[in-house]
């Protein structure tokens, strides 16, 4: 016979509790912990995820992997490290109203229109309102099957008897298990949903899409252990009242996490931006302080991002440090480097930093012209025209070396930019490009450099 009994389950972080506290222990989170009913009922029989139990050489060339599936989408193709692996199960998170379910509709319909057959599980539309979103994309397809359905054992059944070369689930905190006694969308439900795909994808080697709520904090709702179960994270990003969205990978067993996509919503859904560095510089003003070019890069891609700064006069006690974009500690230390190393005084001024269009930067590289913006808009001195400028700024002043100088100067070339200061290292990585390079080891070589008129 069935036994139940009580468990205390934090829904942030997944940690157990014998008794409910307020405070998670573990993610420090307050009122997260709810009491959940597990049912007990002997030995748990899951079926295996391989097809044999003996191991296997890993140079066996019989169980050589089957070719990636093209999404038909070229910026997700990118992201996925070249196509979409058979088998596997990826995860999709972004904010509401971002763009998962559309971009997901959209990969559904590329692999249809190459003849193959696509379900699409919503457990959060009606038949009706996902064909009426379809007919608004444009991707109606007879090999796009639709399934309205929420209930785990009914969804299996579909999925092992339909021959499918994709499946995706929209959302994960809508299905649930009979088996369990938890509502949808809680700790327990969630992981043992996603367990079921994830051996579902392996021992049918149907690759599954699961599209996951976030958090007001940004992450994926649910334990952390859903992130580490998958084999792939995506997060799309871009700010609701903007076209301009970006799909990236923060995990990927099977390719780099350091790729983007670039992406335009349109009245007919996302459309690929083939050319980033345009559509960041198309409204950059000129002859206007505190405004930079940084030739970035993204994985393999370069991009040319426009770095923002504004210093003015705080009447505040204590002054306000705003930053979009970029890490705010970096800026703080960049503007610690510029007082101590340049003589700029902004202890008792406002700084506000952004990157245009709403990218992320996270390299070391966009330090000089952070740091070059900030120097521009305190002293009211735009910097030369055409010039862009890279590099990691170190605590002794010193510009140092990155990587890809060669591409980031080539971009920056290719969009009519005459001059780039970039680190005296990277001199050497720079070939037939001594007319447009201007190398430096200090950031007072660089300020001068670049205010110069």
């Amino acid at each position: 016979m069935a036994k139940t009994r009580s468990t205390f389950v934090c829904q942030s972080c997944g940690a157990t509790y014998m008794r409910w506290v307020g405070r998670c222990t573990d993610c420090g989170q307050w009122n997260t912990v709810l009491e959940e009913t597990v049912v007990e009922s002997g030995k748990h029989v899951r079926t295996s995820i391989g097809d044999s139990h003996a191991p296997i050489p890993i140079t066996d060339q019989q169980h050589e992997p089957p070719p990636r599936l093209s999404t038909g989408i070229e910026e997700c193709d990118r992201v996925l490290g070249g196509g979409i692996v058979p088998g596997s199960l990826t995860l999709v998170g972004g904010d509401p109203g971002i763009g998962k379910s559309t971009m997901m509709l959209q990969i559904s319909h590329g692999l249809a229109q190459q003849g193959r057959s696509v379900l699409y599980v919503s457990g959060e539309e009606s038949f009706s309102q996902s064909q009426l979103r379809a007919r608004r994309l444009g991707t109606l397809s007879d090999d796009l099957f639709m399934l309205t359905e929420t209930e785990l054992a009914s969804i299996r059944k579909y999925i092992q008897e339909g021959a499918f070369s994709l499946i995706v689930v929209d959302s994960i905190q809508s299905v649930y298990s009979a088996d369990l006694q938890g509502v949808p969308g809680s700790i327990s439900q969630v992981r043992d949903c996603a367990s079921e795909f994830l051996r579902l994808a392996k021992s049918s080697g149907t690759p599954i899409f699961l599209i996951g709520h976030v958090t007001k904090e940004g992450s994926i709702a649910g334990p952390r252990m859903l992130e580490h179960l998958v084999d792939t994270v995506l997060y799309f990003e871009g700010e609701g009242k903007q076209a301009l969205r970006i799909l990236r990978a923060v995990k990927n067993r099977f390719g780099s996490t350091n790729e983007i996509g670039v992406f335009e919503m349109t009245e007919t859904g996302l459309q690929e931006v083939p050319n980033p560095s345009a559509l960041f510089l198309n409204e950059r003003p000129e002859g206007v302080s505190g405004s930079v070019v940084l030739p970035s890069v993204e994985g393999t891609r370069p991009l040319l991002v426009e770095v923002q700064a504004l210093v003015c006069d705080s009447n505040l006690g204590s002054p306000r440090r705003t930053v979009t974009g970029v890490n705010p500690n970096r800026v703080s230390l960049i503007l610690a480097v510029l007082e101590k190393r340049a003589g700029l005084h902004f202890a008792d001024r406002d700084v506000f930093v952004n990157v245009a269009g709403g990218v992320r930067l996270d390299e070391p590289a966009a330090d000089l012209a952070i740091a070059l913006a900030l120097v521009s808009s305190f002293m009211e001195a735009p910097v030369a025209p055409h010039l862009t400028a890279f590099g990691e700024l170190g605590l002794a002043g010193e510009i140092r070396g990155v990587d890809m100088a060669r591409r980031r100067v080539a971009e920056a070339a290719k969009f009519g930019f005459t001059r780039c200061i970039l680190p005296k290292n990277n001199a050497a990585d720079v070939e037939n490009a001594e007319e447009r390079v201007w190398p430096v080891g200090r950031i007072g070589s660089a300020i001068e450099l670049a205010l110069e008129r």
